[in-house]
C-alpha cells in the first residue's frame, strides 16, 4: 500500500472496535506510523470522546491523516467535524472516498462498520491515503469551509 502521509491515528466507539483492529492489521505493514487513540476493547464508550482525540490530533498536525469507526461513521463524521481544520468524511465507497481527498481534502476518513463491506474496507483506506489533493480551484473552496 502506498500513501502520501506518515502519521496516522486511529480510533472507534465499540460498534467500530473489530473494524478498527482489522485496519490496524491491514496498515501495520506499511511504512506508516499508527497511533491508536483506543478504545482498547469492544465495551461500550461514547463516540464523541473518541472522535474528539483524533480530530485534536489530526488539527494540532501529531498526526498527519485520522481514521475513525463507529456503527454508521456518521456519529464521527458529525463530531469530528466540530474541531476547527478538521474535514472529515464518511467513506461509502471508493469513488466518494476518492473524490473526498481529491476535491475536499479530507483529513479524517469515517467509517461504518455497520455498513461497510469487510472486502471493501481495504480499498477504501488505501485510496484514501495514496489520492493526492488536487488543489486549484478546490483550493479555493476549502478555504471557505
Amino acid at each position: 500500500m502506498k500513501s502520501k502521509f506518515k502519521r496516522l491515528c486511529i480510533s472507534s466507539d465499540h460498534a467500530g472496535y473489530h473494524l478498527k483492529e482489522y485496519i490496524k492489521d491491514f496498515i501495520i505493514n506499511s511504512k506508516i506510523s499508527i497511533i491508536d487513540m483506543g478504545p482498547f476493547t469492544d465495551k461500550s464508550v461514547d463516540y464523541p470522546d473518541f472522535a474528539k482525540k483524533v480530530s485534536n490530533r489530526v488539527s494540532k498536525k501529531k498526526s498527519d491523516i485520522g481514521i475513525l469507526v463507529c456503527g454508521s461513521g456518521t456519529g464521527m463524521a458529525i463530531s469530528a467535524n466540530k474541531t476547527k481544520g478538521i474535514r472529515a468524511v464518511v467513506g461509502y465507497n471508493v469513488k466518494s472516498t476518492q473524490l473526498s481527498r481529491q476535491h475536499n481534502n479530507a483529513n479524517i476518513l469515517c467509517l461504518g462498520s455497520r455498513l461497510t463491506k469487510k472486502k471493501d474496507i481495504k480499498r477504501i483506506v488505501s485510496i484514501f491515503l495514496d489520492t493526492k489533493f488536487e488543489g486549484g480551484r478546490h483550493q479555493r473552496r476549502v478555504k471557505k469551509i
